[in-house]
């Protein structure tokens, strides 16, 4: 049986109410919230392993709690909205959040998903034998133990997904990674993803690294990504 703790901020009292049923029957500890007013204060309070949250709530919506819950914590963040379209999703990922579900879907795929995100989160919170804590590529410095990139001494201020994704491939340098791969190696997702989700993370790295005028993530189209320490910096 499980015992990780799962807060579920969601206002529909049905989608809430099936969400909790099929989770205690997984083992996992539940409770719930209703309303986006107190949905920070639960958390610091139930301390919970994995967080379901849908985007539309009352008095403060899904996107400014998980902004919220990011300032503090790296822990899975799984959204959930009846808006099926690109910018929701895209203001989810891009505040933090590790995981969108459109509305209406199957409880056994969001067990599923919650069950890989622990996983994943649980392996990059161990550290790996024979792989350094701290990875550095020219003046870029990657620390996996506090989650933190620097480039000269200033950091890059990531999310916790686009940690985990120059994590993985910077373990790897010039190895190419299919986007299925990617989104099986650091979502743990396989079969269940979208891959454009991939292109949006990447996206947003590349977009933080160019500040500093680097760029480690390559593509190789047709392909995917590789790592590949950027010799001009």
């Amino acid at each position: 049986m499980s015992n990780e703790k799962i807060l579920i901020i969601e206002d529909d009292e049905d989608i809430r109410n099936l969400l909790r049923d099929y989770l205690t029957s997984e083992g996992f500890t539940v409770q719930c919230c209703h309303n986006g007013g107190t949905a920070v204060s639960d958390f610091n309070s139930f301390n919970p392993d994995i967080i379901i949250l849908d985007i539309m709530l009352p008095e403060i919506d899904g996107i400014e709690i998980c902004r919220t819950i990011r300032s503090s914590s790296h822990i899975p963040v799984v959204m959930i909205s009846a808006k099926s379209g690109d910018i929701d999703k895209i203001l989810s990922l891009g505040v933090g959040a590790d995981d969108y579900i459109t509305k209406p879907f199957s409880p056994m795929e969001v067990i599923a998903r919650i069950k890989a995100h622990l996983r994943r989160y649980k392996t990059f919170s161990t550290p790996l034998k024979n792989i350094p804590d701290k990875k550095e590529f020219g003046q870029l410095i990657i620390d996996s133990k506090s989650y933190k990139v620097t480039y000269k001494d200033k950091e890059i201020h990531l999310t916790s997904r686009e940690f985990e994704i120059i994590d993985f491939l910077s373990q790897y340098p010039s190895q190419v990674f299919s986007k299925e791969q990617l989104y099986d190696n650091v979502w743990g997702l396989s079969g269940f993803g979208d891959l454009n989700t991939i292109a949006v993370y990447v996206k947003r790295i590349r977009e933080k690294l160019s500040l500093y005028n680097v760029n480690y993530i390559k593509t190789v189209w047709g392909v995917g990504y590789k790592w590949e320490e950027d010799l001009d910096e």
